[in-house]
């Protein structure tokens, strides 16, 4: 039986896993350093765009349901990062709001990302930066292209 090496692998099954990679770091660093987790993350994010909002809301635009946004608050809330505030108007309903600790964490998280630090030696190069996005946007945009993912199309006899 011969070995495969990361050479021998298709180019995209090592997208598959260089993007699982980066997932499991990028997740790790935000809990070690930030101590976060990406749900948690997305939330105060959201709070952080569009203000004070309803439970149910901050579950929609987190793509999370309820009843799972309500650990992630938990968890928000005992760091000291959101606030939980019943609506005046609807006792049942409450709204989430993020604190100036919340909005600090945002702010540190969204600098990192916009620093443009590159990932590898290789985009650290402009030209092969650019590159890479175009391959991945269109990586990204070809989802639902049969051509592109391999998917079987029908077959056209050439002669026809």
């Amino acid at each position: 039986m011969e070995l495969v090496t990361l050479q021998d692998v298709p180019l995209g099954r090592l997208l598959v896993v260089a993007g699982h990679l980066v997932g499991q770091r990028w997740n790790r660093y935000l809990a070690e350093e930030h101590g976060l987790t990406q749900a948690g993350m997305v939330t105060l994010m959201t709070l952080a765009r569009h203000g004070e909002l309803p439970h149910r809301e901050v579950a929609e635009r987190g793509f999370v349901r309820p009843a799972t946004l309500t650990g992630i608050v938990d968890t928000l809330a005992r760091d000291g990062l959101v606030e939980r505030q019943r609506d005046d108007s609807d006792r049942r309903s409450v709204r989430l709001a993020i604190t100036p600790a919340g909005r600090e964490r945002v702010a540190a998280l969204t600098t990192l990302m916009h620093s443009g630090r590159p990932l590898t030696s290789v985009d650290a190069d402009p030209a092969k930066a650019q590159v890479i996005r175009e391959f991945l946007l269109e990586v990204i945009g070809s989802g639902d292209d049969p051509r592109m993912t391999g998917r079987p199309t029908e077959a056209k006899d050439p002669a026809c």
